[in-house]
């Protein structure tokens, strides 16, 4: 059978406070929505119903995947109600299951064991044993010990509030027995609403079996109705994350002070310091060193790089060996070889340094290629943009640029050429050659500072 996924994502989450839907709210670097919808695909969902209803506009536009169907909940009845819009939708052969927009971490390996359990004649059910299981509904076995029915909370009696096993929501079946079970669900319960969990039951009196599947962590059936649990959320991922780099052998100044906001893959002995933050697909290879305060975005950083305090990099390339900081920001396009070193107050932008090249103190060098070993003085700037157009600048191998040079491209710099401090640079440098474009100073003697008039 095929498989579809049902994902609830119509709920206002008013307690979020937020005029952001709240499935839309950010876990990680991607909306609580999107984990769901990632491991929907993670285990082969050819297709995603993804019921909305506030804010439908705003989660249609921020989601694009080609599996996702959109359907939308106009009146928000409760659970059973949910799925029963996605329904006309769903294969009639289709194996279905039930995930929710607001509990983000459910693994691909959890859902897979879910799914396992399916058949003709059984439902799948996610449950967890918990320490404090209040309110969750709660799982009703018989002597046998088989389920036979979830109690919701605020209709559960004294007894049955003692149960520890609560209901995920989390639960897959056929379509066609969805197609039975959900137009006979009732609202005679303290909500007034139409329960999935009310299917259970339904399945039982069809001589369902209702197997049941447990997640290895708690934090997999976490839900977000607020900003505290989101940020908590966030904690216990970040912690769990930080935790696996240190068992890599990454070693970490704070394992409470780091964001992984993507995907961070580090090899043994890299150092990291506090306060970092790792976005889209990070790569740092064998000893490197990550200072405190740093952000790193969708880069990769070869052996042996030392990226000093309160540095940003940026969709660029390092390779072996850089220095690079403090307070230094690599853009995207920026590729660094072998022990270039980018210092304090140094920007740079979709340009090449080879081997040994240095910018060690306040410039910007922006749509350039330097050779190797050139030497970039403090203040030097690469004038890019006419107002309507970039143009690159040229260095040649073993050039020296003196402090506080503008170099207005296009324009090339020779091999082993000097230019002196304080120019500006209009036209092409042969290799060799030295360049001085600066006014020449004058020294008047007898010249007599200004004075403050009295009143």
């Amino acid at each position: 059978m095929s498989l579809e996924i049902v994902i609830l994502a119509a709920g206002k989450g008013t307690r979020m406070k937020s005029s952001q839907p709240k499935v839309l709210h950010k876990l990680a670097g991607k909306s609580l929505l999107q984990w769901a919808i990632e491991a929907a695909l993670q285990v082969g969902a050819e297709k995603i119903h993804v019921v909305v209803g506030h804010g439908a506009d705003q989660v249609k536009q921020a989601i694009d995947i080609p599996q996702v169907n959109w359907v939308e909940q106009r009146e928000q009845n409760g659970t059973g109600h949910a799925v029963a819009q996605a329904l006309p939708h769903i294969s009639k052969d289709a194996t279905v299951a039930v995930l929710y927009g607001d509990v983000p971490l459910i693994s691909a390996a959890t859902l897979q064991d879910l799914l396992n359990k399916v058949s003709d004649q059984s439902l799948a059910l996610l449950t967890a044993s918990l320490d404090n299981p209040n309110g969750y509904g709660r799982i009703v076995r018989n002597n046998n010990g088989d389920v036979i029915r979830i109690v919701e909370q605020k209709d559960a009696g004294a007894e049955q509030l003692t149960i520890n096993e609560v209901n995920t929501g989390i639960l897959a079946a056929s379509a066609s027995s969805f197609n039975r079970w959900l137009p006979a669900l009732k609202s005679d319960n303290a909500q007034g609403e139409y329960y999935l969990t009310d299917t259970i039951a339904m399945a039982v009196s069809e001589g369902y079996q209702i197997a049941v599947a447990q997640p290895t962590s708690e934090l997999e059936i976490q839900g977000v109705n607020s900003r505290v649990q989101l940020q908590e959320l966030e904690r216990a991922l970040q912690l769990r994350r930080a935790q696996q780099l240190m068992e890599a052998g990454v070693t970490l100044a704070d394992a409470g002070r780091i964001d992984i906001r993507g995907t961070l893959s580090c090899a043994s002995d890299v150092s990291i310091d506090v306060n970092c933050v790792f976005e889209g697909n990070v790569e740092i290879a064998e000893n490197c060193k990550i200072g405190p305060n740093c952000v790193l975005v969708d880069c990769k950083i070869e052996e042996g790089v030392e990226v000093k305090a309160n540095s940003m990099i940026e969709d660029s390339h390092l390779a072996a060996n850089c220095i690079i900081g403090p307070f230094a920001r690599l853009r995207p396009g920026t590729v660094l070889a072998e022990e270039v070193r980018i210092g304090n107050f140094v920007e740079v932008k979709k340009s090449t340094f080879a081997k040994g090249s240095k910018a060690n103190h306040l410039s910007y060098i922006g749509d350039s290629e330097l050779g190797s070993g050139v030497n970039v003085g403090a203040g030097t700037i690469t004038c890019n943009y006419d107002g309507v157009n970039k143009h690159q600048t040229k260095v040649g191998d073993n050039a020296f640029i003196g402090s506080n040079t503008a170099l207005v491209a296009p324009v090339n710099v020779g091999v082993g050429a000097t230019i002196g401090a304080g120019s500006t640079i209009t036209g092409n440098i042969a290799d060799g050659e030295l360049a001085v474009a600066r006014g020449k100073q004058r020294n008047i003697t007898g010249w007599k500072r200004p004075t403050k008039k009295q009143p």
